[in-house]
């Protein structure tokens, strides 16, 4: 088979390049910037484009098939060349479905908790030995890439509501037709794609509608928004909820208790206690016990970036953590308030895609960051201009926010010196971004 990726460079899409080159397939690619770690990944593979940029004589007959990268646009030329030459043209989440269309899929899809979710199921599969492909948003240990192709059985799936590509504006997850579908929760997001609630929510519908009667949907019974849109969709599917689990905080290790054992994990977090308990949901679909589940996640030791330790000491801590989102903020800082609650708490938040740079959106921000003792919110000006928005005043994100007292920088290395005047004596520190804070040497925090 040969492949030919346009924008192979993309945390996905490089990482499918990877996955079919395992499969022995010739792989080929292009893409106008490759930056770290993808281009050191497929430069070890030979598999980095010998030049940037978009080559159509790079396109030819002999493609079996050509994959097409969010990064790319409608009018890339090789992708003109493709349509030209009539040759089979997929999205990647199009692709992921031609791959696994005879397995049993899994897709993990919400606003929130995805990856974490995505990745306790694998971790739990691993632990038990049973075989599985996977895609997933995060680089996880014990996996050497994002997405796995195989003749397994089986296949976990991270499902995003975000468009599929620029020819098909169709959510990714609609594309994988799971048999069995997990939704974490909904709580509105990329707003630049969907400019009110009700266009966000909508995917969600097409998603549970979209089910069979021999699937299986699972559903975060404490979620508003999913029992409404519950309410008002016809569902073929089985249903099966679940709630947050009982649990106990002692010594700063979470545990379950059952009625036969006692379980701690390293996670911690009510958030991820129901991640948690949505994966046990799906790993007893896949005939899992709770009790193998519970052994098996207490050696879990949570995704990339999501709640990462960078530095620690009988003092404090300092965490990175993707969350952007509002949902995932406040789930987050209140997650390291529970856990430590003797400790103050600084929460630094960089605002970095449209959504959270929006006058019309980042009212969702709301006292989502009222539980840290010092709030920071830090974004570049210059992002602003990128992404074609107005200025953003101290005040308005203050007001936003709904908090007077909150930090606003502007500039990384005015950033890097209030968090080293701040008095960290028995404070922990919450960095929490999906961008870098404009490449920030987080390192020499101490």
């Amino acid at each position: 088979m040969q492949i030919h990726l346009i924008a192979i460079g993309g945390a996905v899409m490089h990482n499918l390049a990877l996955a079919l080159h395992q499969l022995g397939y010739q792989v080929t690619g292009s893409d106008d910037e490759i930056f770290e770690p993808s281009l050191s990944r497929l430069q070890k593979q030979g598999l980095l484009p010998a030049e940037k940029g978009w080559f159509p004589e790079k396109i030819h007959d002999k493609l079996d098939a050509v994959i097409l990268g969010m990064h790319a646009r409608a009018d890339n030329p090789e992708l003109l060349k493709a349509k030209a030459l009539g040759l089979a043209v997929y999205s990647f989440p199009e692709y992921v479905y031609e791959q696994s269309k005879h397995k049993t899929r899994v897709a993990i899809c919400g606003s929130h908790g995805k990856t974490t979710i995505t990745s306790m199921i694998m971790h739990v599969l691993q632990q038990r030995k049973m075989a599985f492909d996977y895609l997933v948003g995060a680089q996880l240990a014990g996996f050497e890439t994002m997405v796995q192709f195989s003749d397994a059985p089986l296949m976990i799936i991270e499902g995003d509501e975000y468009f599929a590509s620029p020819l098909d504006k169709r959510p990714k997850f609609l594309h994988y037709q799971s048999q069995i579908t997990l939704i974490s929760g909904i709580a509105w997001d990329h707003f630049n794609v969907f400019p009110t609630f009700n266009n966000y929510t909508d995917q969600f519908k097409q998603l549970m509608e979209g089910t069979k009667s021999s699937d299986t949907l699972i559903v975060f019974n404490d979620d508003t928004n999913i029992q409404s849109l519950i309410n008002e969709s016809k569902i073929a599917a089985t249903i099966i909820s679940y709630q947050t689990p009982e649990y106990v905080l002692n010594n700063h290790k979470f545990q379950i208790n059952t009625t036969t054992n006692q379980y701690t994990f390293s996670i911690f977090g009510r958030h991820n206690m129901q991640n948690m308990e949505g994966a046990k949901k799906v790993c007893n679909a896949l005939g899992i016990s709770d009790a193998d589940f519970y052994t098996a996640m207490q050696s879990f030791k949570g995704a990339a970036k999501r709640l990462e330790i960078l530095k620690q000491n009988n003092d404090h801590i300092i965490f990175r953590d993707f969350a952007h989102a509002p949902s995932k903020v406040e789930a987050t800082v209140n997650a390291v308030k529970e856990q430590y609650p003797e400790k103050n708490l600084v929460a630094c938040l960089e605002l970095h895609t449209y959504s959270s740079l929006n006058k019309d959106f980042i009212n969702q921000y709301y006292n989502t960051m009222q539980k840290a003792d010092v709030r920071i919110v830090y974004f570049n000006p210059h992002t602003l201009t990128l992404k074609k928005l107005p200025h953003l005043s101290t005040a308005e994100v203050q007001h936003y926010f709904n908090d007077t007292d909150m930090h606003v920088v502007n500039d990384s290395a005015q950033l890097l010196l209030l968090l080293q005047k701040l008095n960290i004596v028995n404070t922990n520190l919450l960095l929490m971004s999906s961008g870098n804070f404009d490449n920030l040497d987080l390192t020499i925090l101490t």
